[in-house]
Order: structure tokens, then C-alpha cells, then sequence
């Protein structure tokens, strides 16, 4: 039985729905301000809660200290039943375009991204609640407008979710698509947690970084001491007038090419060839000036102002399922600035990520048991699948075995990559060729589909239109070059799709069941001092970043241990529910520490 929750005038409209979507009993409604407290309540009837958009609703009831525990966001879902492969002859899959699929992922409330965006008039805080779930668990769904639905064509949570049932029923496999969207649904809340917990951030730290490697901080408009000193070398070097301005590629080019250093670009690779005096203060210049423009003093007032760096994550952000990131950079956290996250007082971190992920997802996506032998734990020591390869005799060094088994996940056609291929073939017929249909596929313009269901978007028009001219009568053979250029592009996005959005779809499920095991520890009863994040995580262990296959926990030190085991176990469980009993390992290089930057050595 499900609970869906809709806006009812001023506000909130509680009804029972049935698992096929149908609804039964009568509204009941309750005052905005009282939901919170319908949700607390609701946590303990083990209801899952459905709505339009996570970011819509969660945020403010984690402001009120309450965890949900099991969340439907009908939003993701949505994207994933209209684009699967196993739901594509289902009615949601077939119908027209509607206001859901307009609809836009809306930033956490009181970030700096919704500050910039978002008009208070169209989100006013916690308008919606809406939930999915089977037949165990009762189910609460909150409708809101999000972003992209129009006023004239409103979202009706309670027909949605009668839809995604049935496309859930109709489909060629429920069994993977339930899994995947419950899985997506854990993740938007784990996003949504991690922001509101944010990544511990010591300012002074951060800001003693800025000062060693730019000089004080500059005043408004001012270049940083450093960047001044090293834009004068600059144009010493290439005798150039006060004015040059470094920042303008444009005109830098331009004074390099009146002084004879001959390069076409900026990039750090081609500038390393040249033999010149410009050369290292430049080099030295971007490398500072990329510190200063990305995590700056500006970035520190804007994203850590309270000692937490609150990350704004796009669940499902990228194609292939994995996350993006609307600002603050926290996909492309620098190692250099990593020295400024430092655990609480009494609290330490726990930093996992998984070692050869992709290569492992391949073998068990090919059921491929000489390739995952090749990666599996010995003598309860993890194996480095690369050497492990090169132990069965397919190449002959650890680079060689990467470079090839990344040649053949993205595409890899000269160099090393194209000499080992062919070996990796005769030893892992299986892996090899799961890829190689892929890019075939994607060559014919076909579609492609990831472990749990996530299928990949056809190429569009304009690949349609290329292909097409090249059989034209008159088509000459720059057409024909380009189509075949166009076909070999694509071969290699969908190549790298079924493994790349499997892999995230493993990652999903290891944040869902960390996050599950993680709440289950309960408070820390120690003598410890309660962490400096907001209820209702200050005295529990709790997630506070991810990127791609890391993870890193913030628990008190006297949890440390058995936050490391249970992460180390979730890694286990989501092997096991993509995979099930195939012999594929997934082992986890952790690390307990109370500065980030400590966690690799």
C-alpha cells in the first residue's frame, strides 16, 4: 500500500493508493507546517515516500531533523522508463511528451546555485511529497511544481505513479528496472544528506593554502602577489607592453607569436615541448591561476562560509547514470586543497574507494571467469586485477594490461592499447567481445542497455542526416570519411555506456546500502563529543562526499572500525544484488583518518 501526497490548497492531501497504482480510502489532509511530523510518524510504518523531485522536499525535513528512510523520486524514475530498453513497448514509454519529461532538477534550497536561480515565488520550500515502493513497505508521494512543468499542463503525482507501476509490470525484466529505480531514489537521498551534513572545512586552513601558494589575499579586482610577480616575468620574457594581460589566451597567443615561440595553444602538454624563457613562468602561472579562479578565496566565501562544504550533486546528472555537479567543483576536488578537510573534534573519516571498478563490472556484465579470477581477493588480500591479468599470462607488464583492458572499455584503436588488444581477446573472449557488440551497435545507431535497465540515447538527427549523405549518388569521399568518423565516435560512446553506467548503478547500490548500514549503528554512546553537523546526524556516523568510486564517511572515532567493515560488507551486497552468486570481487582500498588529504598517502 502506497501513501501519496499531493498540494491540497493550502495544504497537504494524504490518500492511500494500492500497489497497482489505484487509489483507495478517502483524502486526508494536513497543514504544511504539520508535515515533518506526519513523515516522523510515517518512518515508523517503514513508508516509502514518493515525490516529484527530491531536492523539493527532503532538504526540508532533514531542516527538521527527519530521515527518510526509503524515498521514490518520481522525477529519475520517469527519465528511466521512458529511455529503457526493457520498458520501451510499455504504455508510459509509447505515450507523448508530458510535463514530466520537462521537468529539470531543481539545486538544494539555500545553496549558492538556488540563490542564483531559483525565484522564491516558484519554490517556496517542501510543497510536495510523493512516494513509490511494493507491496510491503506503504508508500507516501508529495507533489510539487518543479522545475520545467507548466502551470497549464500540472504534474499529477498519484496518475504517475500509477504509470511507472504498470511500465515497472509491463516491462521484459521488473526485477532489474525495481532495483535500479530504488536505487536511483536511494541515491537522490544520500545526495540530499550529504548537503545538508556537509564535508568538514577548516576556512583557516584553506585559506593559510591560499596564502603559501598566491601570497595575502588581494583586494577586490587585485591580481594575488604571486600571479602579479609571475604575469610581469611573463611579459618580460616575451617582451611585452604592461597591458598584456595573461587571462586572455587571445592576446597571450598573440604576444607569443610575435616574440617566435611557436605554439598553436595553451594546453600544458604542448607548451612542456617548447624551449623558452616564457615557458616555466607560464606554465607556473596557469597551474596558480587554476588554484586561484576554481578554489579560491571566493570559492571558500561562497561554498564553506560555515566550516561545511555543502555539495550540490545532480543524481543521474550524466547519461550514463553517473552524477554531475551544478557548482562548487566537488567532481573536481584538488588534491591541493584537500589538506583543508579535517574531521570534527573526536570524529575521523573513513575513506573507501574501489580498486579496477570497471574492468570488474566488464568481467561479471560478460560473465567472464578467467577475467574476474584474474581480480579476486587471495588469502583475504585484495588482487590487483592488472597484475592479475599479466599473472595469466595474456601481456606481459601491468601497464600493458591497463592500457588495454582502457582501450577496450573506451575505444583504444593505435598505439599500445591496439598492439595488446588482441591478446586481451584470446584470454577474455567474453569481456572483449561484450564490448566490441556494444560499439557495433553503436555504429548501426542502436541502443544499448546497462546491467539494471539504463539504456543509452539514440544518436539524433544530425547523426541521422550524416549517414544518410553519405549514400547519396553524388556523395563524394569527404562524406563518406565524415559518416565513418561519425559511426566509430559513437561505436566508442556506447562501448564505454554498458560498462561506465553499470558501474554506476553498482556505486548506486553500495551508496544505498551504506547509508542503510550506517543509520542501523544507531548514536554513538561513547564519551564522544558530538559532531558540528546538523541533526539529525550530529551524533551519527554519516556520508559526507562521493565521486564516481569513493566514498567518504564522517562517524566518531570510536566507530571508526565498524564503519570501515560495513563499508567493506556494502561493497560486498552490491556486488551481489547486479551480479548475484557470480564469483566477481569488488575490494575497497579504506582508509581511517582525520585529514582527507592523508586517506592515499
Amino acid at each position: 500500500m502506497h501513501t501519496v501526497v499531493s498540494r491540497d490548497g493550502s495544504g497537504i492531501g494524504l490518500r492511500p493508493v494500492s500497489d497497482t497504482g489505484v487509489p483507495e480510502g478517502e483524502l486526508r489532509a494536513v497543514e504544511t507546517p504539520a508535515l515533518a511530523q506526519e513523515v516522523a510518524a510515517g518512518e515508523t510504518a517503514r513508508v516509502r515516500w514518493t515525490w516529484d523531485d527530491t531536492n523539493g522536499w527532503y532538504p526540508a525535513l532533514l531542516a527538521e531533523g527527519v530521515r527518510v528512510d526509503r524515498a521514490h523520486d518520481l522525477r529519475l524514475a520517469h527519465a528511466v522508463l521512458r529511455a529503457s530498453a526493457l520498458s520501451a513497448h510499455t504504455a508510459l514509454a509509447e505515450a507523448g511528451p508530458t510535463a514530466w519529461d520537462r521537468l529539470t532538477p531543481i539545486p538544494p534550497p539555500g545553496g549558492p546555485t538556488a540563490a542564483a536561480l531559483v525565484r522564491p515565488d516558484r519554490h517556496p520550500g517542501a510543497e510536495a511529497l510523493f512516494d513509490l515502493g511494493e507491496s510491503k513497505p506503504s508508500v507516501t508521494i508529495l507533489a510539487s511544481v518543479a522545475g520545467g512543468a507548466a502551470e497549464d499542463d500540472p504534474l499529477d503525482p498519484v496518475t504517475e505513479l500509477a504509470a511507472q507501476l504498470r511500465a515497472v509490470k509491463d516491462s521484459t525484466d521488473p526485477g532489474r528496472l525495481r532495483l535500479l529505480l530504488a536505487a536511483e531514489s536511494a541515491g537522490a537521498l544520500a545526495a540530499a544528506e550529504m548537503h545538508h551534513a556537509g564535508l568538514p572545512w577548516r576556512g583557516d586552513i584553506h585559506d593559510e593554502i591560499l596564502t603559501e601558494a598566491l601570497g595575502p589575499r588581494p583586494r577586490p579586482g587585485a591580481r594575488p602577489a604571486k600571479l602579479e610577480a609571475l604575469a610581469q616575468q611573463i611579459r618580460a620574457a616575451l617582451d611585452a607592453p604592461p597591458t598584456l594581460n595573461p587571462d586572455s589566451h587571445q592576446d597571450l597567443l598573440r604576444a607569443m607569436e610575435y616574440a617566435g615561440v611557436g605554439s598553436r595553444s595553451l594546453r600544458k602538454w604542448e607548451l612542456e615541448k617548447l624551449d623558452h624563457p616564457v615557458i616555466a613562468p607560464l606554465l607556473e602561472y596557469k597551474s596558480l591561476y587554476r588554484l586561484y579562479t576554481a578554489n579560491g578565496w571566493n570559492w571558500l566565501d561562497t561554498w564553506a562560509p560555515d566550516g561545511r562544504f555543502r555539495m550540490e550533486y545532480v543524481v543521474g546528472g550524466v547519461v550514463t547514470g553517473r552524477w554531475a555537479s551544478t557548482g562548487g567543483g566537488a567532481l573536481q576536488l584538488p588534491h591541493n586543497v584537500r589538506r583543508a578537510v579535517v574531521s570534527d573534534p573526536g570524529w575521523t573519516f573513513v575513506v573507501a574507494d574501489a580498486a579496477q571498478l570497471e574492468p570488474r563490472v566488464l568481467a561479471a556484465l560478460a560473465r567472464d571467469e578467467r577475467m574476474a579470477a584474474a581480480g579476486r581477493t587471495k588469502d583475504g588480500a585484495s588482487t590487483d586485477m592488472y597484475a592479475g591479468i599479466v599473472a595469466t599470462g595474456a601481456v606481459d607488464s601491468r601497464e600493458h594490461a591497463k592500457v588495454g583492458m582502457l582501450g577496450a572499455m573506451y575505444g583504444g584503436t593505435t598505439g599500445v592499447s591496439a598492439q595488446v588488444l588482441p591478446r586481451l581477446a584470446r584470454a577474455f573472449p567474453q569481456a572483449i567481445d561484450l564490448v566490441e557488440r556494444a560499439a557495433r551497435a553503436g555504429e548501426r545507431g542502436e541502443v544499448v542497455t546497462t546491467r539494471l535497465g539504463r539504456s543509452s540515447p539514440l544518436p539524433g538527427e544530425s547523426w541521422a542526416a550524416v549517414q544518410g549523405s553519405a549514400f547519396d549518388e553524388d556523395a563524394g569521399a569527404d562524406a563518406q570519411s565524415r559518416a565513418r568518423s561519425q559511426t566509430r565516435s559513437w561505436g566508442r560512446f556506447t562501448r564505454n555506456f554498458v560498462v561506465q553506467g553499470t558501474a554506476a548503478e553498482w556505486a548506486l547500490c553500495w551508496i544505498a546500502s551504506i547509508r542503510r548500514r550506517l543509520w542501523a549503528l544507531g548514536e554513538d554512546t561513547s564519551d564522544g563529543v558530538p559532531g558540528l553537523a546538523p541533526a539529525p546526524f550530529d551524533r551519527r556516523p554519516h556520508l559526507v562526499f562521493f565521486l564516481h568510486d569513493e566514498i567518504v564517511v564522517h562517524a566518531p572515532a570510536a566507530l571508526a572500525d565498524v564503519v570501515a567493515q560495513e563499508v567493506r560488507d556494502a561493497a560486498d551486497e552490491a556486488g551481489r544484488l547486479l551480479f548475484g552468486d557470480f564469483p566477481v570481487d569488488f575490494p575497497l582500498s579504506v582508509a581511517v583518518t582525520e585529514s582527507y588529504a592523508d586517506a592515499k598517502g
